[in-house]
């Protein structure tokens, strides 16, 4: 694949894809702020900006073999970025979650997309190669997309959207549409199927959203904290903040 200047239309949707993603990469700015200030993680999790860094990591790769250089472009940003996120959280964590989170970027960073580009170049030729990296690729994004299943659960249950920003809702939704757009003009399926997914579950966000952010129902700080306990997480540790693993294909 060429950059795509053939299709306008395609060119245009991969640079409106570019645009907004490369805004959603910097949603989880206030939550490394808050750790450099606090010096700590705390009790968040560094598995939110492992995963999108693999992630990025096999999507260039995969623009690389079909040269899209408007893929490229944004793999490459947000490899900077979610890594400068990895960065600083093993910088100020404590023991446990340093030993934890190096084990995950040994595992997924180094290991999964190791062994994928060892492989493919070693045994895959062609289209072959493309096609198991691009499957790779869409299963990844897929995962990526139903991360913050666990902070719909959390709306649901608290009957707040304290920790569900609309606007973020919105951005990773349009982001997913313009990626989505953008395959299906290019005729790449790899790209356009698993942000059908990331549309299906933007949308379930801002419908929970409405559905919840005028509820009438009173609900006192230790009722609230009572049934964030039942479902099993923290105020703290959760919010669509942390959960922003943007996938971009």
């Amino acid at each position: 694949m060429a950059i795509g200047v053939g299709n306008p239309w395609a060119f245009t949707a991969g640079v409106f894809g570019n645009v907004i993603s490369f805004m959603v990469f910097f949603a989880p700015v206030p939550i490394f702020l808050r750790i450099c200030r606090r010096k700590s993680t705390e009790s968040f999790d560094s598995l939110p900006y492992v995963v999108p860094l693999l992630s990025a990591m096999i999507w260039l790769y995969f623009a690389f073999l079909t040269s899209d250089v408007l893929l490229m472009s944004i793999n490459s940003a947000g490899i900077i970025v979610e890594g400068t996120y990895v960065l600083i959280f093993l910088y100020y964590a404590d023991k446990h979650a340093r030993a934890l989170t190096l084990k995950l970027v040994m595992c997924l960073n180094v290991g999964v997309f190791g062994s994928l580009l060892v492989l493919t170049l070693i045994l895959a030729k062609g289209n072959t190669r493309i096609n198991i990296i691009g499957w790779a690729g869409s299963t990844f994004a897929v995962s990526v997309f139903m991360s913050p299943l666990s902070v719909i659960r959390l709306v649901i249950k608290t009957k707040s959207v304290e920790f569900m920003p609309f606007t973020l809702s919105v951005f990773l939704t349009l982001s997913a549409t313009a990626w989505f757009a953008y395959g299906i003009l290019r005729n790449d399926f790899y790209v356009a199927i698993p942000n059908v997914v990331g549309f299906i579950f933007g949308m379930v966000q801002m419908i929970v959203f409405v559905i919840y952010k005028d509820e009438k129902k009173v609900i006192s700080s230790e009722e609230n904290n009572n049934n964030i306990a039942k479902v099993g997480i923290t105020s703290q540790s959760i919010n669509m903040q942390d959960y922003v693993i943007n996938s971009i294909v």
